[in-house]
């Protein structure tokens, strides 16, 4: 009887279930979607039983496609999407139907009355915590106390994504050091909560869950959630970790000095050290790693993915019901017809920041738009203008991310942008660096999530296995006269950049 693992990753826009051989081979992957709601401004919502209910379903989707034996699933593990916020009562309950999810910035209220108790710096430089503040899970937890004191009298204990998941599949509430890392109130060099931010912010320490190694085995289904998932009381759940750790441990990033890229709904380029990479000007920001002794540092943009898919569902509907017709990739679609525009977009301009700005930028409030538009221009050039400018911004992201560390001339790409020929040149172009994709493609999150599971359990001595499964499919290298044409467009793009933070 060959043991399997099976992976789950708990993303912004879905869940992805995936199968892996013993070996780490991968076997097949099931992808089941929820939605997003926006009730408000800053206000980003998902249900915390959606993203159950895609698991569940995408579990059972995958052992019925694959013929697998439920016995044979041996262990499984979850990367899960950051700074969730899910409050359960003492006795297990939901208490929120929809809770916010990392992009949620509803808390800045509440961060700015914390940081008259304690120096944001002195806060950033123990944390690591780089996005704007009120993406953190402490504040939105101080904004569940000032909105909604009924239900936060009621609340026994905050979770993560995953780790809500675990709870509801094993009955164990526990987090690990790369979720707890994103919480506000967890000291990176302490590895574990900080007392002095935990006071500060006037909020329980029993609200936050106890830390365990990310490998570590929690507990085996529960009869419930074997039979939710379609799996037996045999399989073992590992605690996990959050989506940027998992997907460095997937892309081979695990040991010191390793660099890649994500390009998925929002992407980063981020680092694996022995000690947290901190500036206190770009503010990179740092997540525990799974990998003990290990921290990941990364610096971002928030709207990638999302913003392109923002164009896929407001300029090409066409598109949609061609794709939907014949079975196509839409994205394909959509990156055929942008390549019949030249480099450059023919002078127009897009800046991606409809989800907000980051640190880098003059102002994280900002929002996206498109420059220079006229009436020749076609929606190829809008398409690729796209495209160009969240290249452009991930320019910006490296540009600075040299400033504060060693980089490699090479980069390594995983995510879904990196399954295109176009995506991946206009990002070798614009960066001036070869981009190298490896075979794991859209999976590291889900290859390191694995991982996790192979070493808990014992199937794999460490994870240095990953450096055998781990090979580079292309490298794209940048054209010359293609790097003119951006190296000219940047200088207009951070303009551009500068002039929407002036607006918002």
């Amino acid at each position: 009887m060959s043991k399997k693992i099976i992976a789950h990753d708990l993303g912004t826009g879905g869940n992805k279930a995936t199968l892996f051989d013993s070996d780490g081979g991968l076997i097949a992957s099931v992808f089941a979607p929820y939605p997003t709601s926006t009730p408000g401004p800053n206000l980003i919502e998902q249900r915390p039983d959606d993203w159950l209910a895609a698991a569940a379903q995408s579990t059972r989707r995958l052992i019925s496609q694959t013929g697998t034996d439920p016995r044979d699933v041996a262990a499984m593990a979850i990367s899960g999407h950051s700074l969730g916020t899910v409050p359960i009562d003492k006795e297990g309950n939901l208490l929120r139907e929809e809770t916010p999810i990392w992009s949620d910035r509803r808390a800045e209220a509440q961060a700015a009355a914390f940081f008259q108790k304690i120096d944001p710096t002195e806060w950033y430089l123990t944390t690591g915590n780089g996005f704007p503040a009120a993406h953190y899970s402490a504040f939105k937890i101080l904004w569940y106390k000032e909105h909604e004191p009924e239900m936060f009298r009621k609340t026994g204990m905050i979770l993560g994504t995953k780790d809500y998941l675990n709870f509801r599949l094993t009955g164990v509430r526990a987090t690990d050091p790369s979720y707890a890392s994103g919480t506000g109130v967890y000291d990176l060099e302490g590895w574990d909560y900080s007392p002095k931010l935990l006071e500060a912010s006037g909020l329980d320490p029993a609200l936050f869950p106890k830390i365990l190694p990310s490998t570590e085995p929690l507990a085996n289904l529960t009869r419930e959630g074997a039979e939710l998932m379609g799996l037996t009381p045999e399989t073992v759940v590992c605690c996990g970790g959050v989506d940027n750790s998992c997907m460095a441990l997937g892309a081979g990033s695990f040991k010191k000095g390793r660099v890649y890229t994500s390009l998925g709904s929002s992407s980063w380029i981020a680092l694996c050290d022995s000690k947290p990479t901190l500036d206190v000007h770009a503010k990179s920001y740092v997540f525990t790693h799974v990998v003990p002794g290990l921290f990941t540092s990364a610096l971002s943009i928030f709207s990638s993915g999302t913003t392109f898919r923002w164009v896929r569902d407001h300029f090409c509907r066409d598109l949609a019901a061609e794709a939907e017709k014949s079975g196509a990739d839409i994205y394909d679609l959509m990156t055929a017809e942008a390549a019949l525009s030249p480099p450059g977009a023919r002078g127009l301009l897009s800046n991606p920041s409809l989800g907000g700005g980051t640190m880098l930028d003059a102002n994280p409030n900002m929002r996206g738009g498109f420059a220079n538009l006229d009436l020749s221009h076609t929606r190829a050039d809008v398409i690729r203008a796209a495209m160009e400018g969240i290249a452009m911004n991930m320019r910006g992201v490296m540009e600075a991310l040299r400033k504060i560390a060693p980089t490699e001339k090479n980069l390594i790409a995983v995510g879904g942008g990196a399954n295109s020929a176009l995506w991946r040149q206009i990002y070798a172009d614009t960066l001036n660096m070869d981009l190298l994709r490896i075979n794991i493609g859209q999976n590291a999150a889900s290859l390191g999530a694995a991982a996790l599971a192979f070493v808990g359990t014992g199937m794999w001595s460490s994870f240095d296995r990953l450096d055998d499964l781990l090979r580079p499919e292309s490298t794209t290298s940048p054209i010359p006269e293609n790097t003119r044409v951006y190296d000219a467009a940047y200088q207009k793009f951070r303009k551009f950049a500068d002039a929407l933070g002036q607006l918002a």
